[in-house]
């Protein structure tokens, strides 16, 4: 194991405590840590592509970064405030 795949078990680590807030917290509050649990992912993946040293992995954190973002565009539609 090299230094990326232990950073990418350290951001997966950090995923459970992101997980517990989503499930307690308001609906906003869950969105933003969705959308926090998204570039997490994103940033695991790309660790992990590294420490695996394959290039064709690094196509998926890309989809991952672009669904994440499309992805709190939609929950910002849909959860934001009527004014």
């Amino acid at each position: 194991m090299n230094a990326f795949t232990w950073a990418a078990l350290g951001l997966i680590a950090g995923l459970v405590p992101l997980a517990v807030f989503t499930l307690y917290a308001r609906e906003l509050d869950a969105a933003c840590a969705l959308v926090l649990g998204g570039t997490l992912t994103t940033l695991t993946l790309l660790c992990l592509a590294e420490g695996f040293h394959r290039s064709a992995y690094f196509d998926v954190p890309i989809v991952c970064a672009a669904t994440t973002w499309v992805g709190g565009l939609i929950f910002a539609r849909f959860l934001g405030r009527s004014p």
